[in-house]
């Protein structure tokens, strides 16, 4: 790796970690594939030099490229978390104000199956047990004027969705009846409750590759999303077939502008999201095309 400015790079190293940047300079190291012996992907050996011409200030810019893109994805990952939990609450609680405990609310297979983390309890017992330990816990003010005023009383669906994270989200979504993750899942289009548990659990693995600064980039979603058939979406229909950019970030982001114009359809921030792309890396190693982005995404209709 070349450094055109020693000091200045054991500056930004001091700042940011060796260990974190190396996430940043890993694409650049050299590799060559193995003989595939059948599996889904073939491996590489990578070899502990980089490839000619690899430049610590390309690395670092790399680096504040990527961060400046998780910051865009945070904003939308809030408002559409925030989004979620009203629609839940404002559909479930119409029928039930503590629908979220009540077992005939929820689908079978949540409130019967064995809990992967703890086989002595239900999916919901444990889904339940962890709501009420984080709303026992709250020192948010609405939390601590409920427990004052209606001591010993379970809150409510619309003020208990208020400590629940990405996580018991993403949980709770996918143990609702089928007719209610419909209900939610068609007030962002022609969309199917099943596709809407896997866009969940997919922003929530965003979610926390973000919260812990990771790199998002150029990366595969370990929890891939599925979608709508050819006409049922029309603004996804131009990544069917495309499998990176069904894994890669790229998916994500078309699946929280769906979202988000659902949510809030004034929003600019798909505009955001071009201008930066806009001033992506250039170098054929994390270019857009690593990150999953068609070679005409820009003109797409859900970009502009």
């Amino acid at each position: 790796m070349t450094f055109a400015d020693v000091e200045k790079s054991k500056r930004c190293l001091s700042r940011v970690g060796y260990y974190r940047l190396s996430a940043y300079w890993y694409p650049f190291r050299r590799s060559v594939a193995l003989p595939n012996l059948g599996q889904h992907k073939p491996p590489r050996h990578i070899y502990d030099e980089f490839v000619a011409g690899t430049d610590f200030d390309e690395v670092f810019s790399f680096y504040v490229f990527d961060k400046e893109l998780r910051l865009l994805v945070i904003d939308a990952l809030e408002r559409i978390e925030i989004g979620l939990r009203a629609q839940i609450a404002n559909l479930l609680g119409a029928r039930d104000i503590h629908a979220h405990r009540n077992a005939n609310e929820l689908h079978g297979d949540f409130v019967t199956k064995p809990s992967p983390r703890n086989g002595n309890k239900t999916r919901h017992q444990d889904w339940l047990d962890a709501q009420d330990g984080k709303f026992s816990k709250s020192k948010e003010d609405f939390a601590e004027h409920f427990r004052r005023k209606y001591q010993g009383h379970h809150p409510p669906i619309w003020v208990a969705t208020e400590v629940w994270d990405w996580g018991m989200l993403s949980h709770f979504v996918d143990g609702m009846r089928h007719a209610d993750k419909d209900a939610i899942a068609v007030l962002y289009g022609n969309l199917t409750g099943r596709e809407l548990v896997t866009w969940v659990r997919s922003l929530n693995d965003v979610r926390n590759i973000c919260a812990h600064h990771s790199r998002l980039w150029n990366r595969g979603l370990k929890v891939q999303p599925k979608f709508p058939n050819i006409g049922d979406v029309p603004l996804l229909d131009h990544i069917q077939g495309q499998t990176l950019s069904q894994t890669r970030v790229y998916a994500a982001l078309v699946i929280m502008r769906i979202m988000m114009t659902a949510l809030h359809p004034a929003t600019k921030w798909h505009h955001r999201i071009k201008e930066l792309v806009g001033r992506a890396p250039t170098n054929s190693i994390i270019g857009i095309e690593t990150a999953g982005f068609p070679h005409d995404w820009s003109r797409q209709g859900m970009w502009n």
